[in-house]
């Protein structure tokens, strides 16, 4: 489960494209237009989102009273400005400055999307109760989780029409596709980016407001990924754990497909996870701004039952894995074709381009018990082994590298934040001594994560930065697409022209058409945000330098488009 507010951050879309270079960044085409609202596609170097900020003479009120929203100006939104893009250097030698460098052409151009989130609003077993209760847990319950489906469309549009004018090689999820592990979660964030007709609606079928594409159960057709992208996923926690907690239990398990409100303990507690003190709650689809039912203490609140679903199944680790083969878009299995039982696999995106991306599960395994439950970063051995193996194949073969994960590492997490989502301790590989294993191979750019639902970067410089800056690397974070901010990031990779290369991360929120389902689902995130009090969490732009080695400086130096 993950809390956002004064004291937490938790947590996948970045999506990447191929831009001008403009000012030291890439500049998204702002000519782009896309096609389903008329509006331009731009990314936050050209215009961001700026909540407005809730009038003071305001009441507060609880998330969930969504009629009340836009009385009190709750989730009121304008655009602002745009983002400058920040060079940083903090990889290369204390007195290099780069000032008379300029980009001589480009490498590699993806976007990465991360928690997402799907939600099944109607399922018996999301975690409401705790979402309201711990004041910011938003996989929980955030009101943004009726529209994540809308939201995902939103997204997939956009990147269509910026695709127009710049290519993409691939693009990849970060893991946390689903909210709670189940299969028709998984199968909605499958069928959006297929470009099938989407049903987000589960149990009864319900239409809340009369008539057609007005509301969250309605069908749609969803516009799919252009066909010539193709796109890759990582695990999430969220993705084979029950509500990214815990391995369910039998009783858990049975719940999902059952009639019954689950009912279980404080999961923040040792034992939580097999008491029954809490009804979870559940949305009644049937109510325009999807009201609540049966959320708090046993014996306060009022016991319901809904219609049951098959399709809510829950998915172990190899289900979710072996359903990405169910999929009409390109390529076949999305990665998962060619994984092995770890969940980890690599594929090289441009066969002009010796650059390698290794896809690697970093959740805790099953067995890996943790008091604080299981959102932590683990390797254990067996994909420690297969990560050392590839990057060693990689470096032997002169290849650059990129490792895509969920979780992320080396960054600064302290206290409360540290304890649930920090590296995890009965991990069979500590944190320390991966990084300094990849401290040894030059040719690692970064390792790019979600998890967290964080903008932010963290330089891992070299433990030799004036012989050997080619040793450090970058870790790149992208908040979630299904809470505020709701970005996605685009990359690209360019060759300098003194041999060095830059990574362009740049954040972009999805085009939405005033009035549609998307646009209540960007307010009704900012609003949750602005209720929740939850920390600051701004978009952010940069060019990332990194220092090769002669070997690939040489090898790289008449390689990319110009």
């Amino acid at each position: 489960m993950k809390k956002r507010n004064n004291n937490w951050v938790y947590a996948i879309i970045v999506i990447g494209f191929a831009f001008a270079f403009f000012d030291g960044c890439n500049s998204g085409d702002i000519n782009a237009i896309d096609n389903l609202t008329g509006s331009k596609a731009a990314t936050t170097l050209e215009r961001t989102i700026v909540p407005v900020p809730v009038p003071s003479t305001s009441p507060a009120i609880h998330p969930y009273d969504i009629q009340k929203f836009m009385a009190y100006g709750y989730g009121v939104w304008q655009y602002g400005a745009g983002l400058s893009c920040e060079k940083r250097l903090d990889l290369m030698p204390a007195n290099y400055n780069g000032a008379s460098v300029s980009k001589s052409a480009e490498l590699l151009n993806f976007f990465a999307m991360t928690d997402v989130h799907i939600t099944d609003e109607e399922s018996p077993t999301e975690g409401i109760y705790f979402g309201i209760r711990n004041n910011g847990i938003i996989s929980g319950y955030s009101p943004a989780m009726l529209y994540s489906t809308q939201m995902l469309d939103a997204a997939i549009r956009t990147i269509n029409s910026l695709h127009k004018s710049a290519r993409f090689d691939f693009g990849i999820s970060l893991g946390d596709v689903a909210n709670n592990g189940q299969y028709n979660e998984l199968r909605w964030f499958i069928d959006v980016l297929d470009g099938k007709k989407i049903n987000p609606d589960s149990g009864d079928k319900d239409n809340p407001i009369p008539g057609s594409g007005n509301d969250y159960q309605d069908e749609f057709q969803a516009e799919g990924l252009d066909n010539t992208i193709p796109w890759y996923s990582a695990i999430g926690n969220h993705d084979h754990f029950w509500m990214g907690t815990n391995p369910p239990t039998d009783y858990i398990r049975q719940a999902y497909t059952g009639s019954d409100i689950l009912q279980i303990g404080d999961i923040f507690t040792a034992g939580g996870i097999n008491r029954k003190d809490f009804y979870v709650g559940v949305v009644d689809g049937k109510t325009p701004f999807g009201s609540i039912l049966c959320s708090g203490p046993v014996g306060s609140a009022t016991p319901q039952q809904i219609t049951a679903d098959a399709n809510r199944r829950f998915l172990s680790r190899s289900e979710w894995m072996n359903e990405f083969n169910t999929s009409s878009s390109n390529p076949a299995g999305h990665g998962f074709k060619q994984a092995n039982i770890l969940g980890c696999y690599a594929f090289e995106p441009n066969s002009d381009i010796p650059l390698k991306v290794i896809v690697l599960d970093d959740t805790q395994a099953d067995n890996d018990a943790d008091i604080h439950g299981y959102g932590h970063g683990s390797l254990d051995q067996a994909r420690y082994a297969w990560l050392i193996n590839e990057l060693d194949k990689g470096q032997n073969e002169g290849k650059l590298m990129i490792i895509a994960a969920h979780i992320p590492i080396g960054v600064k997490m302290e206290g409360i934040l540290g304890a649930f989502l920090g590296w995890s301790t009965q991990a069979a590989v500590t944190e320390a001594n991966l990084i300094a294993k990849l401290h040894t191979y030059p040719n690692l750019i970064m390792w790019i994560a979600g998890h967290r639902h964080l903008n932010t970067v963290t330089a891992l410089p070299s433990p030799d930065p004036v012989n050997h800056p080619e040793y450090g690397f970058w870790v790149v974070e992208t908040s979630s697409l299904r809470e505020f901010p709701q970005q996605f990031r685009t990359f690209e990779i360019a060759r300098n022209s003194d041999n060095t290369v830059s990574v362009f991360a740049t954040d972009v929120d999805p085009v939405v058409k005033e009035g549609s389902l998307a646009a209540k689902s960007r307010s009704y995130a900012i609003a949750a945000n602005q209720i929740f009090k939850m920390q600051n969490n701004p978009s952010y732009n940069a060019e990332l330098v990194k220092q090769l080695s002669a070997e690939m400086q040489n090898k790289i130096k008449t390689l990319g488009r110009k």
